[in-house]
């Protein structure tokens, strides 16, 4: 199985920015897409931004160009950079892994989640 810690969240004015952390561990090699998702007050967990393990990454359109997901493999660490904050990026954000093994031929991950708040 996938442990999945999430870092990083806070408070920031509009504009700001934040850089969000998600430490992985257990069968790191079962992985293949590793991916933040966001749960806004009164709103439905929503996928952000996606990164696969070819370096192939994707986002949604309301943070495409201001966010940037990437992996770091040396400590198998996933980031999400986010600048030009708004106050619709509020939200608990949270690290998601998906992949597969012989025993659970696909399984899905989640972290606890971190908290950032923009304020106006």
């Amino acid at each position: 199985q996938v442990q999945l810690v999430e870092s990083g969240g806070g408070v920031v004015q509009s504009g700001g920015s934040l850089r969000l952390s998600c430490t992985a561990s257990g069968s790191i090699s079962s992985i293949d897409t590793m991916s933040w998702y966001r749960q806004a007050p009164g709103k439905q967990r929503a996928l952000v931004a996606a990164h696969i393990r070819s370096g192939y990454t994707n986002y949604v359109d309301s943070v495409r160009g201001r966010f940037t997901i990437s992996l770091d493999d040396t400590n198998n660490t996933l980031y999400l950079q986010m600048n030009s904050l708004t106050p619709e990026d509020t939200g608990v954000y949270y690290c998601n892994a998906i992949g597969s093994t012989s025993a659970r031929p696909a399984y899905m991950s989640w972290g606890q989640g971190t908290q950032v708040t923009v304020s106006s």
